[in-house]
């Protein structure tokens, strides 16, 4: 029986600095005290949402780096995005980095444009499929979530995955949307978000949690507060519920430009 364990790091960013985020991070992953398979960090957990900084990674920089030596020790998949230098800009990349360091990325897709996102950042254009345990992963980051057309599930993924510097202001947007996702698209839904004020005093209140195909709540962290929750999810249970209900056969064709 396919099964995967989940860990949502929900914790506080360091405004602009990467070494007192990692070091907080990897202080956090020590003091697990279970097995995990993919441990999920938030956006931009190297820096915070500081898309209008000079703090750009290289392609093959220090934060990756270190998720591979992270993924590695853990012996477990690592996730969550980091601004790459693209040029004169940015991409806002969800790295997904395997123990034997191997590593696959997603660049969002969809800027915040009332953020200015746009003007630092470049916007990703390939729709990424993850493999693991047997699961198939769609990874999105923040905003994407807003925009269902791109994340319709064609029967091509079992979770979907956000990770997101989402605001306390838009929260109850937040697990709204990542309830009609996880309905909509069949499928479980994993949510990671922040907690704490950014450098430009945005407040963030976390809303971390898993969901299922029916948008019940599986895990969820608790509002304001670092911690790590960990949960199993089980292929069968969604491949039944499919099987009783085939929602997805009814869908309507479509494909994206």
């Amino acid at each position: 029986m396919a099964s995967l364990t989940i860990s949502l790091v929900q914790s506080s960013l360091h405004w602009l600095d990467k070494t007192a985020n990692l070091t907080m991070f990897e202080r956090q992953l020590e003091a697990m005290n279970c097995h995990t398979d993919l441990i999920v960090l938030p956006e931009t957990f190297a820096t915070g949402f500081a898309i209008n900084c000079d703090c750009a990674e290289p392609e093959q920089g220090g934060v990756l780096k270190w998720m591979k030596a992270q993924a590695s020790k853990h012996c477990a998949v690592i996730a969550g995005s980091v601004l790459v230098a693209q040029g004169n800009k940015k991409a806002n990349r969800f790295y997904w980095v395997k123990p034997n360091g191997e590593v696959m990325f997603y660049d969002k897709r969809h800027l915040f444009r009332l953020g200015c996102e746009g003007d630092h950042v470049v916007a990703g254009q390939a729709r990424k499929i993850f493999t693991l345990n047997g699961f198939n992963l769609i990874p999105q980051v923040c905003y994407d979530l807003r925009f269902p057309v791109f994340q319709r599930n064609q029967n091509d993924y079992d979770i979907m995955l956000n990770v997101a510097n989402w605001p306390a202001a838009r929260r109850h947007i937040w697990d709204t949307l990542l309830q009609a996702r996880a309905i909509e698209n069949q499928c479980y839904v994993v949510g990671v978000n922040r907690v704490g004020h950014d450098g430009n005093k945005v407040a963030h209140n976390g809303g971390s949690a898993i969901y299922d195909f029916n948008g019940e709540t599986l895990a969820e962290a608790a509002d304001n507060k670092e911690e790590i929750v960990t949960f199993t999810l089980e292929k069968t249970l969604l491949e039944k519920f499919k099987t009783g209900f085939p929602i997805y056969l009814d869908a309507d064709n479509f494909s994206l430009s």
